[in-house]
């Protein structure tokens, strides 16, 4: 018998609908997710929404989108990592059919593979969803895992979510608390151990790692100005133009500027422990929780209200 769930797809630029979708044959491997919360990016779902994405693997539309799910496992196949009942992340997936799924995971039921899905504390609720961009800062400090000791930041551009996590983990992992610049006065406040700060109150020029998770492609040249000698931007946003710097100041600095791209298995299980643990916070983050009928007010309010760092789509009926 054919399957369906709800999924929330993008019909074409600004056009959101709340449709039911075929799902894919359930396989030995898999397994069956009955989602309970998924999370709004306010990075490449936003590109994705309004129709800025640069060109990238599979892109086009119709497509659902969505790689931060949370849910309780429904059903599961030969092999399987988690049981029947368990609370689980899923980064996504290639559920629905007859659409793209880019990145998949804004779903009322979803199919995947087992070794996707990294089970969690039931505790945890719907802040379990914040995993994945934990996840992404964690590997943005690993280096992509290429090395064994963290470079830890101490300037961070941009305190929304992603900001607040780089800030959270060096601060947990016992390093020096990084200065944080955010320009709009909404999200200058909820530091936890660490300052915030406007970038025109701030005269520092001898940071030696500054990551950028502002998204803003025009940043470039300020940063490397406030680099000291041999000091590394980390590109850890995404940026829908095209990115460059003037040479004469990244020469006389001997500048690095590195490009942090999507985390790996290993550094969602690294946070993940880190939060079971105590040792990381996920606390405040969460703005909005909207029920699925109000997902196109959602994904409007997730985009341009600056006061929403998080917005949460409850799939629970």
């Amino acid at each position: 018998m054919t399957q369906t769930a709800q999924a929330i797809v993008f019909d074409a630029p600004q056009q959101l609908s709340v449709k039911t979708l075929e799902t894919k044959a359930f396989e030995s491997g898999d397994i069956e997710v009955d989602v309970t919360f998924s999370g709004i990016s306010t990075g490449t779902e936003r590109l994705l929404w309004d129709g800025s994405m640069p060109p990238f693997p599979g892109l086009g539309y119709p497509l659902v989108p969505g790689y931060e799910t949370v849910g309780i496992v429904s059903k599961v196949g030969e092999g399987s990592s988690v049981q029947i009942g368990d609370h689980v992340f899923v980064p996504g997936s290639y559920t629905f059919q007859g659409v793209r799924n880019i990145f998949g995971g804004a779903g009322s039921r979803l199919v995947v593979p087992h070794e996707r899905a990294v089970k969690v504390d039931p505790g945890l609720g719907p802040k379990a969803v914040l995993l994945a961009l934990a996840a992404t800062c964690y590997h943005a400090m690993a280096l992509g895992g290429e090395r064994q000791t963290l470079v830890l930041p101490d300037l961070i551009v941009g305190h929304g979510v992603m900001g607040r996590l780089l800030a959270r983990i060096t601060v947990a992992l016992g390093g020096t608390p990084p200065t944080v610049w955010e320009t709009q006065a909404q999200r200058q406040t909820g530091a936890e151990g660490y300052s915030v700060v406007h970038p025109n109150d701030d005269t520092r020029k001898d940071y030696k790692a500054i990551y950028d998770v502002s998204g803003d492609s025009s940043v470039l040249n300020s940063l490397i100005m406030r680099l000291a000698p041999g000091g590394e931007v980390v590109l850890a946003g995404f940026y829908k133009q095209d990115l460059n710097f003037a040479f004469a100041p990244a020469f006389m600095r001997e500048a690095h500027i590195r490009v942090a791209a999507q985390w790996k298995k290993h550094d969602l299980l690294a946070v993940t422990r880190m939060v079971e643990s105590g040792q990381l916070s996920l606390e405040g983050m969460i703005t909005h929780t909207y029920k699925l009928g109000q997902a196109k007010d959602a994904y409007q309010v997730a985009f341009a209200d600056p006061l929403c760092l998080k917005m949460m789509l409850d799939w629970k009926t």
